[in-house]
């Protein structure tokens, strides 16, 4: 089935609760499906307007999404190269955190993956904690030199109030069960003017317009809801944090992103490409090696015309990914 040619059902939903504010009236926008061919529906809250995965994941299904093959069998979630490109990026970020607060301030990082971006701060003279679900990112960020590792989820009581000088989750926020509770936790343990970054796939993109249910940041049943710039900036209000920056480009992201749609558009199954640069080899081996090495020569050979794509539309507002800076009043 193309793009283009899935159909829209617009009958109001009763039954499936939003993820954010729990009321029980949306509207089922498209169909998607996820790697292991298990179907659900996108939805759009009519009360706090927040785009939703339904049904909700049953425990065997998140628990099939989060196996071994998602972060990575080897030593690094990704093939060499790919890996080392994204430690720059991680560096990248450390350095965006290092612009709004000077060491020895206090750090946190929800979803710290293998604790790299938590190192580059610890390096520069941060104090900084992680937290990680079991697994083998977690295993690897035990090995970050001086990190304190919290292995499990952010909790009620697990760091006193107005603890930390700034907060991150980086595309960490849309796989939270409960997000309301988390920013509750959040408001408490930061400081007075200390800064929440969060960034997250942009449900108002261009490219998730275009692509729908084949889009990859979709990435059922991984990624449970969903928010435009605007609606995240007024709930954040709520919880007293104010927008002070606002981004929408990622070289990181948005170009591949835009590859892998185009890709899910002629291929039986999503993320193909996705997973060989992760060396599933288990998922790809339905695929004959000339089919990996010409979605990779894709890869390569279209990346400059697609980084063009992705910075247009992130100058009109409407980039794959968005990137919010918070200050807590």
């Amino acid at each position: 089935m193309s793009c283009s040619s899935q159909k829209i059902n617009r009958r109001i939903d009763t039954i499936n609760p939003c993820v954010y504010c729990r009321a029980r009236r949306s509207v089922k926008e498209y169909p998607t499906y996820s790697i292991g061919h298990d179907h659900f529906s996108i939805n759009r809250c009519l009360v706090c307007r927040t785009v939703f995965l339904t049904p909700s994941p049953t425990p065997e299904q998140l628990k099939q999404a989060y196996d071994d093959s998602y972060y990575g069998r080897g030593q690094a979630k990704f093939i060499g190269f790919i890996e080392r490109v994204l430690d720059y990026f991680r560096s990248a970020r450390a350095r965006k955190v290092s612009k709004y607060i000077s060491p020895p301030a206090k750090i946190l990082d929800i979803g710290c993956g293998n604790g790299n971006f938590l190192g580059n701060l610890i390096d520069k003279g941060y104090e900084a904690c992680g937290i990680e679900l079991p697994g083998k990112a977690a295993q690897r960020a035990r090995k970050i030199p001086r990190l304190h590792l919290k292995i499990g989820r952010l909790s009620a009581n697990g760091f006193p109030d107005k603890y930390f000088d700034a907060i991150t989750m980086w595309h960490v926020f849309e796989h939270l069960s409960e997000p309301k509770n988390t920013l509750e936790i959040i408001q408490k343990i930061i400081k007075p003017g200390g800064y929440l970054i969060i960034s997250m796939p942009n449900i108002e993109s261009f490219q998730s317009r275009l692509f729908r249910g084949k889009w990859l940041a979709l990435d059922p049943p991984k990624h449970l809801f969903f928010m435009g710039a605007s609606d995240l900036a007024s709930n954040m209000k709520k919880f007293d944090f104010d927008l002070i920056k606002l981004n929408y480009f990622s070289l990181e992201q948005n170009p591949f992103c835009i590859q892998q749609s185009i890709l899910n558009c002629f291929l039986d199954d999503r993320e193909v490409l996705f997973e060989a640069l992760k060396g599933n080899n288990t998922y790809t081996k339905h695929y004959p090696p000339c089919s990996l090495i010409l979605q990779k020569i894709f890869y390569i050979g279209s990346f400059p015309l697609f980084a063009f794509l992705a910075t247009v539309e992130s100058a009109l507002g409407k980039g794959g990914t968005m990137e919010l800076i918070f200050r807590k009043t």
